[in-house]
């Protein structure tokens, strides 16, 4: 598996968009239509007002397919469950900043177990709570949605965030992804590229679509 850097565009298909009746199939069916990585989106009902699943799905698609697993906790406790997460197989493991634990620790900790460490912050959120972090993180994951459920129309104000991001990587020469997610699609993709965004998480405009390589290869060249 190639490792990819912030300098190249990834388009990971969230899986929460995907047909659950079939999970391996449709995760087969995003590797063939050019996906990067797989974007697995944990919710616990309590950090966000919705439920998803859990380290057994992350463990099932990991173990019936060979894709970079990028898996998002939006969980109130993601130090206490980290350990069942990465046994699961994740490759990146993305926590936030508003949840309830050492983010200091919980960022070592992923990282010590061989994992990219990702950090994320809701539309809410002002960048300032992430600057103390960013030299520990692989990933900041700008939310350009209110986290919890798909099919949300993509918050344009979001990418203030983006472009300070980029310019406080720059500045300070760290090498971090900057991923979105939130109503992507081609057009929302291009914005996201053109402020910083390199990686793309798109729901139902891959999953949803009928042509979804169609639909990948539109969001990588926008």
């Amino acid at each position: 598996m190639i490792k990819k850097t912030y300098l190249d565009r990834v388009v990971a298909p969230s899986l929460l968009a995907a047909d659950f009746s079939r999970l391996g199939e449709e995760t087969t069916r995003a590797i063939n239509s050019g996906a990067d990585w797989l974007h697995l989106d944990v919710m616990d009902g309590h950090f966000v007002d919705n439920i998803s699943f859990g380290p057994a799905v992350v463990q099932t698609i990991h173990a019936t397919n060979d894709i970079f697993l990028d898996v998002h906790l939006m969980i109130s406790r993601p130090d206490h469950y980290l350990p069942r997460f990465i046994a699961a197989g994740a490759d990146c493991i993305t926590v936030h900043v508003e949840a309830q634990h050492d983010v200091g620790e919980t960022l070592k900790r992923i990282r010590e177990a061989g994992c990219l460490a990702g950090l994320a912050l809701n539309p809410a959120t002002p960048f300032t709570e992430v600057v103390p972090f960013l030299d520990k993180i692989d990933l900041l994951l700008c939310m350009t949605v209110v986290p919890g459920f798909g099919g949300q129309p993509f918050m344009m104000d979001m990418m203030g965030k983006v472009e300070t991001a980029a310019e406080y990587r720059k500045a300070k020469k760290l090498i971090y992804h900057i991923e979105v997610d939130g109503g992507i699609g081609a057009e929302t993709a291009g914005v996201s590229a053109r402020a910083g965004a390199n990686i793309m998480v798109a729901g139902s405009t891959t999953f949803g679509a009928k042509d979804m390589a169609a639909a990948v290869a539109s969001i990588r060249e926008a």
